[in-house]
């Protein structure tokens, strides 16, 4: 798929009144609870990063275990259903950027990615977007990924998904903890993994 067709497709999914069965799916709220067990696995979060919020369901859970969230997404209707859903907290900051673009002096503690570099267009785009993540990330600090995986992206006509991305994520982060995520149906089958940085 094209970049443009991504993000019309992007635009297109959030139309819905409940996009990706975020938060109506046993699924879905079962791969949050372990996203959300990662990220507070090393305790209390000072500054973390969420790229690409969706519609907020995720963002809701993280909000309340951070001093400092920074949201990104590449498409302005979901920050802007995610500021309405959170009742717009002071502590939040909220950012329509891409996930290759996007940079800031802050480090992270926490950086959260998770069903979004697969909608990028090519295998060099995810890996500089990795590369872009993982230079925002403090020494020690996590990354939370999660994905579909690579035989179901491709499927629906993407270039690539966890497999692939965790592969180039463990070139310069250490992988800690990984899970395997599966429903009831076929598309519902995704990996979640914890990677640090090195150096403290």
């Amino acid at each position: 798929m094209t970049q443009v067709h991504n993000y019309q497709l992007l635009h297109h999914e959030l139309a819905a009144e409940d996009p990706w069965r975020l938060d109506g799916n046993e699924f879905e709220r079962e791969r949050h609870a372990q996203m959300l067990r990662l990220s507070l696995s090393q305790g209390p979060i000072t500054n973390a990063l969420e790229v690409g919020c969706a519609a907020g369901a995720f963002t809701e859970k993280l909000a309340p275990h951070c001093k400092q969230l920074t949201v990104i997404d590449v498409v302005p209707q979901a920050i802007a259903r995610t500021r309405q859903r959170m009742k717009d907290p002071s502590h939040i900051s909220w950012i329509v950027a891409d996930v290759q673009q996007f940079s800031t002096r802050k480090l992270f503690d926490l950086i959260v990615v998770a069903e979004v570099l697969y909608y990028l267009e090519d295998i060099a785009a995810m890996r500089g977007a990795i590369s872009n993540l993982a230079s925002m990330l403090a020494p020690g600090g996590q990354l939370v990924f999660g994905s579909a995986r690579d035989a179901n992206c491709r499927r629906w006509g993407h270039v690539a998904g966890a497999e692939t991305v965790m592969a180039m994520l463990g070139e310069t982060l250490i992988e800690a903890e990984r899970l395997d995520c599966r429903g009831e149906s076929a598309n519902e089958d995704c990996l979640l993994a914890r990677f640090q940085k090195p150096g403290f």
